[in-house]
């Protein structure tokens, strides 16, 4: 049975597991870990432990039987598929330097992936390398995952990672976990079916080096009952930081597994004495408590707020970035822009104060300000600039124009309706190209991009800065584009599946989740309005250095995660660069720039990036390139993959 019903929540974390030893009677593994014990899902090992294939004796009819754990026939196949992950023997080792040892693990590895894709399982458990060394172990498992097609392999790896005052301890210690699974996957070309299962301790890394495992395809946690401590009543429980590392693999949807024999004897002497007293004569399975509790820190975890599930379905999916100049957009866009409350509250916010600066209160009943917003759309920036002038007790003249013709119906539709005949002026038409009757006080746009710059604000308004006047005012007055370096593994291997360079230098919208950022982020681009100087272009560059903390460890940077922050007037803000975001507003997602070869980055180590923006006469577009620690191909070169149309 799930941990707890936990609102919006239909991930895979809801479920838990346990790790068995090797029987051969299945339905009775089932029965008693499933039913009596409550878990979801069991760790079972498929092949008897003592097997060996160089120990067999082949028969001459050669008719001998593997050892398998039961038939297929003993449970359905729903039941196996449903809830069975095979563990593979735990003794196979592939790299050993003993050439029978070597030879029988990997006959065995593929005899048991074999039995376990004839079972149809979801997933099998791969045992941890055994050395430094992991090539023939990597070249088996690469070699199965070719022939797989959904099956998935979960490869076991102890989350250790040795400080950097233990140097002077023996140094086989001083693996740090994450390497070794860096280099098994490597090895296996990142492959969308080959993850991790982590093995969590009872001492566990820093803060910045469990981080990094937030952005690799770990599946699975495996908790050793070792790793739990005692509470006063003798029950298991878990430290602090335990804790939230556990909160944090429920919001990833990382499945828990409870592993290890029971270390609190307690908890099940007085479980059984209340079992007793209640009459009940079931077996009680030793590793409740340990369910019992990982249940406890589930739904002791808030509900997950209403726009975190509306953007459920979004996280890590990929989606290209809008044309607003080159396309109409659908009204089923506006109307999902158009529910984003807290945006324009903001711009309310910044017209009002606008508009106190500019009119004195003795002008209020007689001076009318002109204001123009150009991308008007649906309406929704002419109603929050109207609340503002009623707010404030101000006359306001709105000229509301937009190019979509298909808005422009809508637009006339919310003057009737509102009655705003008398204040509101439409114009269909390219703010680029309209000659305004008069000049305005005050600018109002709502162009910008995940990035600031990439949905062409800059150009738009350049064009549409000629009908404002000398002391006007834009709204934004500038905005700024920020960026940091990411480890990404889903969304490197969703572009990796276009087998294509075009989707690699392709910038994307994306609701980041199962990522990991490795260093804070950094300013990229600015852009103010009105512009001082006729002369100033548009084209960027800017080279960033990126320092990694030392006690991450090593680390895979797929790509970089961008962001912006606008200020729309003096101290109103609006933004989506995490240490400032605005809390509350779905308008944006991040945008993603991918690198076409991940760059894997040592402890302490600095990252140069360099970014430009490039302007063409129709369109304008982004380059990109990593120079250390080593150099990566420019990306998106004359924008032959991706550009925004002008």
């Amino acid at each position: 049975m799930p941990l707890g019903e936990r609102q919006g929540d239909k991930g895979e974390s809801r479920y838990c597991g346990v790790e068995t030893e090797f029987n051969d009677d299945m339905p009775h593994v089932l029965a008693f870990n499933l039913s009596s014990g409550g878990f979801d899902f069991v760790i079972a090992p498929l092949m008897d432990p003592t097997y060996r294939p160089s120990l067999v004796q082949k028969d001459s009819a050669g008719s001998g039987a593997l050892p398998f754990a039961g038939s297929d026939l003993v449970m359905s196949p729903s039941q196996w598929s449903s809830h069975v992950v095979g563990k593979i023997s735990s003794w196979i080792d592939l790299d050993s330097e003993d050439e029978t040892i070597r030879m029988d693990s990997e006959t065995t590895l593929k005899q048991e992936i074999a039995w376990a894709s004839h079972l149809s399982l979801q997933a099998c458990l791969l045992p941890a390398p055994k050395g430094t060394s992991c090539a023939n172990y990597a070249r088996c498992v690469n070699q199965i995952l070719q022939g797989l097609s959904n099956m998935q392999l979960w490869l076991r790896i102890p989350l250790v990672k040795p400080d950097d005052d233990s140097a002077n301890e023996k140094n086989d210690a001083l693996v740090d976990s994450w390497e070794t699974w860096n280099s098994f996957r490597l090895l296996c070309e990142h492959h969308s079916l080959f993850s991790v299962a982590l093995d969590i301790l009872g001492t566990l890394p820093s803060a910045n080096s469990l981080g990094r495992w937030f952005g690799e395809s770990v599946r699975a946690a495996i908790v050793n009952t070792e790793a739990f401590l005692t509470n006063a009543r003798g029950y298991p429980c878990l430290s602090k930081r335990h804790q939230r590392l556990l909160t944090g693999f429920f919001n990833h949807s990382i499945q828990i597994i409870i592993s290890g024999k029971s270390v609190h004897p307690q908890a099940n002497v007085a479980a059984d004495a209340s079992q007793n007293n209640s009459g009940e004569g079931l077996q009680r399975h030793a590793l409740r408590p340990y369910l019992d509790y990982v249940a406890y820190l589930y739904q002791k975890m808030d509900p997950l707020p209403e726009q975190e599930r509306f953007e459920l379905g979004y996280r890590d999916f990929l989606q290209s970035p809008l044309q607003p100049l080159m396309d109409n957009l659908e009204a089923q866009t506006y109307e999902t822009f158009e529910k984003d409350a807290m945006k324009y509250v903001q711009y309310q916010r910044a017209v009002s104060k606008a508009l106190l600066d500019r009119v004195p209160d003795e002008e209020a009943s007689t001076k009318t300000t002109v204001l123009m917003v150009v991308g008007a759309g649906r309406g929704p920036l002419v109603r929050a600039s109207l609340q503002a002038a009623e707010e404030t007790g101000r006359k306001l003249k709105v000229f509301a124009v937009e190019k979509n013709p298909n808005a422009v119906v809508t637009l006339h539709a919310l003057v009737k309706l509102e009655g705003w005949e008398d204040s509101v002026t439409i114009i269909s038409s390219d703010m680029r190209h309209w000659n305004a009757p008069e000049k305005a006080d005050i600018l109002v746009s709502e162009l910008l991009g995940s990035f600031g710059d990439n949905e062409l604000s800059p150009e738009c308004l350049d064009g549409a800065q000629r009908f404002l006047k000398e002391d006007g005012v834009s709204i934004p007055s500038s905005y700024t584009s920020f960026l940091q370096p990411v480890t990404a593994s889903k969304l490197h291997n969703d572009i990796k599946a276009h087998k294509d360079l075009v989707h690699f230098e392709t910038a994307y919208v994306v609701k980041l989740h199962n990522v990991a950022r490795l260093a804070p982020t950094q300013p990229v681009f600015t852009f103010t309005h009105p512009k001082h100087s006729d002369k100033e272009s548009n084209q960027r560059y800017k080279k960033l250095q990126f320092v990694i903390p030392n006690d991450t460890g090593s680390a895979m940077v797929h790509g970089f995660a961008g962001y912006f922050d606008a200020v729309l007037y003096k101290d109103v803000h609006l933004g989506i660069e995490p240490s400032t975001a605005t809390p509350n507003m779905f308008s944006w997602f991040a945008i993603f720039f991918p690198l076409r070869t991940p760059i894997c980055l040592s402890p302490g180590s600095t990252l140069d990036v360099h970014f430009w923006r490039c302007c063409g006469p129709t369109k304008v577009w982004y380059e990109w390139s990593v120079t250390s620690p080593t150099s990566s191909p420019l990306h998106n070169t004359n924008g032959r993959s991706y550009w925004v149309g002008l």
